[in-house]
């Protein structure tokens, strides 16, 4: 019988190479996955991870998928460094687009410079608006904001849906589900000539230095990883348990609604579906694999941008399904969490239920003479 036995120290070595492990792993099930497919493994390595940043376009392209990645990766590591678990940030991330987009639909014909500042502050509150639902049910009812969050992705991706199909509707647009295009006061303006990288990396960078510094040396932060990690002892030091939870929740909503503004704001223009290819659940992943450390994140970030472009790469030359950069996300993220195991437990092998101990012989107690003082 396989047994995990908690070890009595983990290895902090390890704790930071376990990622690297993982995506070592990662790479040679990949691997082996690409020859079950019939494929070269070094064709198909060179397609998936080599090709699409071989030029300055698949550079832009690279920064482009991994600023969404990070900003909301960032926001939620606020929240699970106090074991506030946001699973939402998919609709935290519609709602910010949908309220960042009616500010763009509302203010159409102006050409006004706040325009863009108005749909980044709309954005952040739509997405914590979203992320405040679950965060007033746990606090009110102590409902499980795992399942509610997850749950309320869904209903903003009817919501979407509707606008699309209803009143925000392109009437120039042939019938598909998208909204009529931004103005150009409503874009993020491109930062290098030749690629498609805007100035949403600037609010992911900025985020990122505000993100390193609250958990650095804020003290409300402090107080989260406390609540998180001792949570009796953060109740007998008075620490606000529901503010807590309130923080980690509204971070996560706001990072979600920024990068939902920076989507729509930039490479795509409008409003459509879909809006995104899932940032909001992989964010999930880049924010582990990161280590809940913002400078971690924003490399997991890179690497999570490369499966996706690797994906689509592999899809036109390989003629491999869309599907096979989904694979690879699940495998980084399953050997992250094996690793993860095999850091904080010893597997040891036995059979049946263990002997009782025996007793210890009782010690004797020694008369103290004199001198031996």
């Amino acid at each position: 019988m396989i047994k995990l036995t908690p070890r009595p120290q983990p290895s902090q070595q390890m704790l930071w190479l376990s990622p690297l492990l993982a995506i070592a792993l990662m790479l040679v099930v990949g691997m082996i996955v690409f020859t079950l497919l019939g494929q070269n493994p070094l064709k198909a390595f060179h397609a998936f991870f080599i090709e699409p940043v071989n030029d300055l376009y698949g550079i832009g392209e690279l920064f482009i998928k991994a600023s969404p990645l990070a900003l909301i990766a960032l926001g939620l590591s606020v929240g699970f460094r106090a074991n506030v678990w946001n699973i939402g940030a998919e609709g935290q991330l519609t709602m910010g687009a949908i309220a960042a987009g009616g500010v763009a639909l509302w203010f159409y014909d102006s050409e006004s410079h706040f325009v863009l500042p108005l749909m980044l502050i709309a954005g952040a509150l739509g997405g914590m608006l979203w992320a405040a639902i679950p965060a007033f049910l746990r606090t009110r009812f102590n409902t499980s904001e795992i399942l509610v969050s997850l749950m309320l992705v869904y209903v903003a991706e009817l919501v979407l849906s509707w606008l699309v199909h209803g009143p925000w509707r392109d009437p120039d647009g042939f019938g598909f589900p998208q909204s009529k295009q931004f103005s150009d006061s409503a874009l993020l303006p491109v930062l290098l000539e030749g690629t498609r990288a805007h100035a949403g990396l600037l609010i992911t960078l900025v985020a990122l230095a505000v993100t390193y510094v609250f958990l650095r040396w804020s003290v409300v932060a402090f107080q989260m990883r406390v609540a998180g990690l001792a949570p009796r002892a953060a109740d007998y030091a008075g620490f606000n348990a529901k503010r807590t939870i309130w923080i980690g929740l509204l971070a996560g909503g706001a990072a979600a609604g920024l990068a939902g503004t920076s989507e729509i704001a930039g490479p795509i223009g409008q409003l459509s579906i879909p809006l995104s290819p899932g940032y909001g659940f992989a964010a999930i992943i880049v924010a582990f694999v990161g280590r809940l450390n913002p400078i971690g994140i924003l490399l997991a970030s890179l690497l999570m941008a490369l499966l996706y472009l690797g994906g689509e790469s592999a899809q036109m030359q390989l003629a491999l399904p869309a599907a096979v950069s989904g694979v690879f996300q699940g495998l980084l993220l399953f050997f992250l969490l094996a690793t993860d195991v095999l850091i904080n437990f010893r597997i040891s092998w036995g059979g049946g239920r263990p002997k009782p101990a025996a007793a210890a012989p009782q010690a004797v107690a020694k008369p103290v003479m004199e001198g031996e003082q």
